[in-house]
């Protein structure tokens, strides 16, 4: 994913907060070159929720036919994030990967690699009834759903391996910074 543009759609919550986000990625071990590669949905003039916004600003800054998006979606940016993509790919616009950090409640399903980020088990365990996606995190100890955007590098918890070719699915102690740049440097 390395050619790839990576779309920042917070929540409904601080600008600040997205750019500790930003901070807690690159502070990660996996860290790599891709949080240089940003850009960020701006919250604090449309609705988070508002996939025709999230296209609109894609479409303003990005050539759909030249573009391959990842989508970094929070709370409920992670609604309006996920109409957001199968938009970008009716236009023909290429969707890499799709993270949904803790958009509980927002069924998720594409043609597109989706990873799903929860603050606890919980929020996983229900938000996979709605689309379970790839493979997915969950913090453990269950920690603060803010704290999950502000600070992924202090969020200890389990990468769920999706079950694959007949290996059931398994778990690895991880950071969610860990998971994340694990993911986007696939």
């Amino acid at each position: 994913m390395h050619n790839s543009l990576f779309l920042i759609c917070p929540g409904i919550h601080e600008p600040q907060l997205t750019q500790d986000f930003l901070t807690g990625l690159r502070c990660s071990k996996t860290s790599s070159d891709w949080t240089h590669n940003v850009l960020i949905f701006p919250t604090q003039n449309y609705p988070a929720y508002s996939a025709g916004h999230i296209v609109d600003f894609l479409r303003h800054h990005l050539s759909v036919e030249q573009t391959r998006v990842v989508f970094i979606s929070f709370s409920a940016g992670v609604a309006g994030a996920i109409g957001a993509a199968w938009m970008w790919q009716t236009l023909g616009g290429k969707v890499e990967a799709f993270l949904a950090i803790d958009g509980w409640g927002v069924p998720l399903y594409g043609d597109f690699p989706i990873h799903r980020l929860s603050h606890d088990y919980f929020t996983h365990w229900s938000s996979r009834l709605l689309g379970a996606g790839e493979d997915s995190f969950y913090a453990e100890p269950p920690i603060e759903h803010l704290d999950i955007w502000r600070s992924p590098h202090l969020c200890q918890g389990y990468w769920i391996h999706s079950a694959a070719d007949g290996i059931p699915e398994y778990r690895t102690h991880i950071t969610a910074a860990e998971f994340i740049n694990q993911r986007l440097n696939e």
